[in-house]
């Protein structure tokens, strides 16, 4: 079971004031670490900027889904007809040596803000992992969870969810897999009081509404904390939840970050495992046992 919320001047609350990371994210705390995605924090008021930093429970009662965010998401997602063939993106090996040693410059990462990354996605995938929103590091290279020490690729490989660990450039290999990614908030930001929890709450009701469209057997929400806010959830814990989401069963995994203090790769990667049980896909790794 997740912790219970703390007070949040405690420099182990998470960016949501949740104690999932077990970190600090205080500018000037000795442990602070940038957050790689945002997640809203409930500081009960606005912030600089009158952003709408609420309270989960006073955001969830005031903070409606809009009408243009619901139309905006209905018209930038990609059609079926537009998508590629699932394992067709795979890079060349030089490139995909060069991706793994390129690193965006700090004007590329401040340039990365706000940006939106187009979704990894088809019809009909067995499992669609939803990610918090896209980090500095994502915007600026149009990968999912690309920010070195993010520990989401290796716990998808020991989980069996792949027969190899992926690179973040090697993201199209996963409709072939029946695997894909997306957000529940579409923008990229680099600080915790970035992302409000009213645009969780939107989030929320744009990924209904995908899920909808794409009809996925199971969607994956990676974070807790996230997970609680944007579908008003104050009490939700990791593992399969007791709704449905258009049709979708529900999980709730945790947060891969590497500021995730409170799993190891060992126990994320069993996390993943369970998942990829309930969802009776094979375990697809292609490694001895003892790597398991």
């Amino acid at each position: 079971m997740p912790p219970e919320p703390t007070h949040s001047d405690s420099p182990a609350v998470d960016r949501l004031g949740f104690t999932e990371t077990g970190r600090s994210t205080r500018p000037g705390h000795p442990d602070f670490q940038e957050p790689e995605s945002i997640e809203a924090r409930p500081t009960g008021r606005r912030g600089p900027g009158d952003r709408a930093d609420r309270h989960p429970t006073a955001a969830a009662e005031t903070t409606k889904p809009t009408s243009p965010g619901l139309a905006a998401a209905k018209t930038t997602e990609p059609s079926p007809p537009d998508l590629p063939a699932a394992g067709t993106t795979r890079p060349t090996r030089e490139g995909l040596a060069a991706a793994k040693t390129t690193r965006p410059t700090r004007a590329e990462l401040a340039a990365a803000a706000d940006r939106t990354i187009p979704d990894v996605l088809a019809p009909g995938l067995a499992v669609l992992f939803v990610g918090i929103n896209p980090g500095l590091w994502s915007a600026a290279t149009g990968w999912h969870f690309a920010r070195p020490g993010n520990r989401f690729w290796p716990a998808l490989h020991r989980g069996g969810f792949t027969p190899r660990l992926l690179h973040p450039s090697e993201q199209g290999e996963l409709p072939a897999l029946g695997l894909g990614i997306t957000n529940m908030a579409a923008r990229a930001s680099a600080r915790a009081d970035e992302l409000s929890a009213g645009e969780l709450l939107d989030g929320a009701a744009i990924l209904t509404d995908k899920v909808a469209r794409y009809r996925p057997r199971w969607v994956a929400v990676v974070g807790v904390t996230a997970y609680r806010i944007g579908f008003q959830r104050p009490k939700a814990a990791f593992g399969p939840q007791p709704e449905s989401l258009a049709g979708a069963r529900l999980w709730v995994l945790p947060n891969p970050s590497g500021l995730n203090a409170h799993f190891t790769p060992v126990t994320l990667g069993l996390a993943f495992a369970e998942l990829r049980a309930a969802t009776d896909l094979p375990d697809r790794r292609t490694v001895g046992p003892s790597e398991r």
